[in-house]
């Protein structure tokens, strides 16, 4: 059980063309098509595990699982 693996938080998803991509800049606003407030999605080794939310805990950002999703939910990265 103390085998490293990847653990990933996906804040959101959206589509972007090259060019828009190339006019991305500092202060930039990428939207994103998750609504404010949705559950984030933690992925272990790229396939979905969890959802939680942001929380601060100990001046970190952290995430607080909400719900453990059935095995084979979603699909692989």
């Amino acid at each position: 059980m103390d085998v490293q693996a990847p653990l990933d938080v996906t804040l959101g998803t959206t589509s972007l063309t090259v060019r828009e991509c190339s006019r991305l800049g500092v202060n930039s606003v990428v939207r994103l098509r998750q609504p404010a407030g949705a559950d984030l999605e933690l992925r272990l080794v790229g396939r979905p595990f969890a959802t939680g939310e942001v929380v601060i805990a100990d001046e970190r950002m952290s995430l607080r699982i909400g719900h453990i999703l059935p095995p084979g939910s979603g699909d692989a990265a």
